[in-house]
């Protein structure tokens, strides 16, 4: 196995998405889900099945995904995993510690995972929390399940041909946000701080904020350029680009938002002057994510 660098220390509100949120999926049949593969680049491939998007990197120093969605999808992320690979999975890198992405911690770390998060996320892990705006409790996890290494702002993996960047650019979706680079590939998993299906949600109760994201998704984009491949933490792969435009329509609609504040509007007054337009439907969805980005400035 190729070396790792172990810790070191390197140099918002709790928003609804606006179509269904993709951590409300407590009572699918998972029977029914089928784990597609998706290739990205260089061993680096993308599954999706349902939850959050997870990143796989194949080669001679072992098996390595990035999050691991809902536990009762183990069997089946293994088996789309076998199809690439005999070696089982090595690491298993959190995004953050919500439970669409890290359910199957403690079936892969059961089965000799080392899981790898950032601090704060651990801290989430042990112990009951509450996530923003739709209330679902998540419970701690038990030992297995929990990450055994972690890391404050960076750490770096030397494995499968590349140097692997685990780094905490800021809070935005959480408080315990990573994104993994990939730097040979010029891959990058961003986890729920970059999203492909609407407006975002912000976990305000679990440390994220607006301006947090914001601030977040520019120094992602400084670490990449117009070739890297983006897996986000849901929908399809993006780019750079891809990633601004979305940075982008956040920042218009704190404007709004600001603006509103600045001019004393109420919250029927802000809502009726339609701060997402262009960006989301003028719906019941929309106006619950506007309430609550909202207090975000006038609280």
């Amino acid at each position: 196995m190729s070396s790792i660098i172990f810790p070191r220390k390197a140099v918002r509100l709790g928003l609804f998405a606006v179509a269904l949120f993709p951590l409300i999926a407590t009572a699918q049949d998972f029977d029914n889900i089928e784990i597609t593969t998706v290739p990205v680049r260089d061993g680096i491939y993308m599954l999706q099945g349902s939850g959050g998007n997870i990143g796989l990197s194949i080669g001679g120093d072992g098996t390595i995904i990035i999050d691991d969605q809902f536990g009762p999808l183990t069997n089946k992320i293994q088996a789309a995993i076998a199809e690439l690979t005999d070696t089982p999975v090595t690491f298993v890198m959190n995004s953050h510690f919500h439970y669409d992405h890290t359910d199957g911690n403690t079936n892969f770390g059961r089965a000799g995972a080392y899981i790898v998060a950032q601090d704060n996320a651990r801290k989430r892990m042990e112990s009951t929390q509450v996530l923003s705006g739709s209330g679902r409790v998540q419970e701690a996890y038990e030992a297995a399940g929990l990450p055994k290494i972690t890391f404050e702002e960076s750490m770096r993996f030397y494995l499968n041909g590349n140097a692997i960047d685990i780094i905490n650019t800021g809070d935005g979706h959480t408080d315990g946000d990573a994104q993994v680079y990939f730097h040979e590939a010029n891959v990058i998993h961003t986890g729920d701080m970059f999203v492909r299906y609407g407006l975002p949600f912000i976990d305000r109760d679990n440390g994220g904020t607006a301006d947090g994201m914001i601030d977040a998704l520019m120094n992602i984009a400084a670490i990449i350029n117009d070739d890297t491949i983006i897996i986000p933490g849901h929908g399809q792969l993006a780019t750079r680009s891809d990633l601004l435009e979305f940075r982008n329509m956040l920042v218009v609609i704190r404007g709004n938002l600001v603006r509103a504040k600045v001019q004393g509007l109420s919250v029927a007054e802000m809502i009726a002057s339609e701060p997402a337009d262009g960006f989301a439907p003028a719906n019941d969805n929309t106006r619950d994510w506007l309430l609550q980005a909202y207090a975000e400035y006038v609280d």
